[in-house]
């Protein structure tokens, strides 16, 4: 059955009249507030400041860094969870157990989950204890409000974005590929690295673009495991619009970390997208 015109425009109205509304407009706010100041007058004395001084640079620095290296340490964790998921387990209630273990997280809230860190990371913590029953320390380590603290509450967090992302690219792989390869005298490891590796990385893509994107504006975890020692960029956007007041300089952190943001994002997408035509060329 056709869509008529009318319901065509129906359609595609409702979603672009809720994107404007609750996405462009916000997002419109916050441009125009980075401009202004309480005078109401246009002024580019907030990115003065924001790009100006070494501190905001700093912790923009940080904030990509704890991105990143849960990026990475998510996709070396991830993977390999998501192959057995995907490839290796063929029985059909381990996959959906598998696949339900690594949901059930998600309908936990982030504050409830870095609390549980707290508590397995502190002083008197299972790991702690655990470390002082081995005998692999002689004192308990100093875990929360640390970088570890938060890089180990970001992994947690993140993990399940990645694996879901990896697992439906893996799903869906031709495994005659992987056969023929295997019949042409290819050794497993080989055949992992000339096919499955290179066939799953448009999941691979799209996992660190997810967990990169969700850890830079994350704000929660950082929060609580680091215990306010250590401040990433939406600790500072927050405490520049609930305590300090200046929602002005606020906004600008904000336009700055996102255009910052967007322009990494982009420059991976377009890095990704030419690596597989220049193997192709040669």
């Amino acid at each position: 059955m056709r869509i008529n015109r009318l319901w065509a425009a129906i359609l595609l109205g409702i979603p672009l009249i809720y994107l404007i509304v609750f996405f462009v407009t916000p997002l419109g706010m916050v441009v125009v507030d980075s401009f202004s100041n309480e005078a109401g007058e246009l002024t580019l004395a907030n990115y003065a400041t924001v790009l100006g001084e070494a501190y905001y640079w700093r912790v923009l620095g940080y904030t990509f860094w704890i991105a990143l290296v849960t990026c990475v340490a998510t996709l070396i964790l991830g993977y390999p969870l998501a192959y057995y998921m995907s490839l290796i387990e063929r029985r059909r209630t381990m996959r959906r157990l598998c696949f339900i273990l690594i949901l059930m997280p998600l309908f936990t809230s982030n504050i409830v989950r870095s609390f549980g860190w707290i508590v397995l990371l502190g002083r008197e913590g299972l790991v702690n204890e655990t470390l002082l029953l081995l005998g692999i320390v002689d004192r308990p380590l100093r875990l929360l409000s640390t970088e570890v603290a938060i890089i180990i509450g970001m992994i947690y967090v993140m993990l399940p974005f990645m694996v879901l992302a990896i697992a439906s690219v893996l799903q869906n792989m031709n495994g005659s590929l992987r056969e023929a390869s295997r019949d042409l005298g290819a050794t497993a490891f080989a055949t992992f690295l000339k096919v499955t590796l290179p066939l799953s990385a448009p999941g691979i893509v799209a996992g660190t673009l997810i967990v990169f994107t969700l850890s830079i504006s994350s704000y929660v975890t950082p929060r609580i495991m680091s215990g306010g020692r250590s401040v990433v960029s939406s600790m500072l956007i927050y405490d520049q619009f609930m305590l300090v007041f200046n929602p002005f300089l606020g906004s600008a952190i904000a336009v700055v970390l996102l255009v910052a943001s967007f322009a990494l994002i982009i420059a991976y997408t377009l890095l990704m997208e030419r690596r597989p035509a220049r193997g192709t060329s040669t």
